[in-house]
């Protein structure tokens, strides 16, 4: 049953695989009630997969609002009522006490709150304002994190417990860029949007630091297709905003938003 379903999914992903199987097998047999913390889109495509292969368990997702990207799940025989289950989520209102300082970026504060010891999957959405910035978490880490939390770069910040009900969310940002490639290959798109050239972009594709929606992709000529989330660590995100038509020189135009 099992390598049945290793072969949906990577080999590196198997670990997860592993840990979301038993989440959902415990539910059906044993009746247990499982939340997890906060999983990446990619993740919770893995749990959302098995949970439909189980007619016995259900899942309710939270991650602060409808459109949350990282979401906990709470995973439950199919007879339990979900609907008013807490998902143990808390507000972290991050207000940088000087204004004149240096505008934070999302870098900034989760740098900030993985530098307190804090594990990423304890870290939901980050929504940075023009105020400060709202960081969704889980509630059993807000107290310490309110307490610890003196700084963000060289900006002192004061830190409030808000329940989820009260979360601002920002808006997302896009800095669009107009390109003409050769073909659609991961390689050259990624090349051109991270300002690197071919050969050194093929470094962290060949060493698993890129993400084509949220799954770790190492093949250089993987094909891009509209919609498709790229990240590449230490050079941010973009998005495949429009493939169009080919240029008198059978170049693709295509337009790509790099998430800000």
């Amino acid at each position: 049953m099992k390598n049945e379903i290793y072969g949906h999914f990577q080999p590196d992903e198997r670990p997860f695989v592993d840990r979301a199987y038993e989440w959902v097998e415990n539910a059906a047999r044993y009746h247990e009630l499982k939340l997890t913390d906060f999983l990446d889109p990619r993740q919770g495509y893995i749990l959302q997969s098995l949970v439909n292969r189980q007619p016995d368990v259900k899942v309710k997702w939270g991650g602060g609002h409808e459109e949350a990207e990282r979401r906990r799940a709470l995973i439950a025989p199919d007879y339990r009522d979900l609907e008013d289950e807490d998902m143990s989520l808390k507000v972290l209102n991050i207000t940088p006490a000087e204004q004149k300082l240096p505008e934070l970026e999302h870098g900034d504060y989760m740098g900030s709150l993985l530098g307190l010891g804090i594990k990423r999957s304890k870290i939901g959405d980050i929504h940075v304002l023009e105020d400060g910035c709202h960081a969704v978490v889980t509630s059993d880490i807000a107290d310490y994190l309110a307490l610890h939390m003196s700084s963000v770069g060289r900006a002192p910040v004061s830190v409030e417990i808000l329940p989820v009900s009260e979360l601002r969310r920002a808006e997302v940002k896009l800095d669009t860029m107009e390109l003409t490639v050769s073909s659609l290959r991961l390689d050259g798109i990624a090349a051109d949007v991270c300002r690197l050239s071919r050969a050194k972009i093929l470094v962290p594709i060949k060493a698993g630091r890129v993400r084509v929606n949220w799954k770790v992709e190492e093949d250089p000529s993987c094909h891009l297709n509209e919609g498709d989330v790229v990240s590449v660590q230490g050079f941010g995100r973009f998005k495949v905003l429009e493939v169009g038509g080919l240029t008198k020189k059978a170049r693709y135009r295509i337009r790509v938003g790099k998430f800000i």
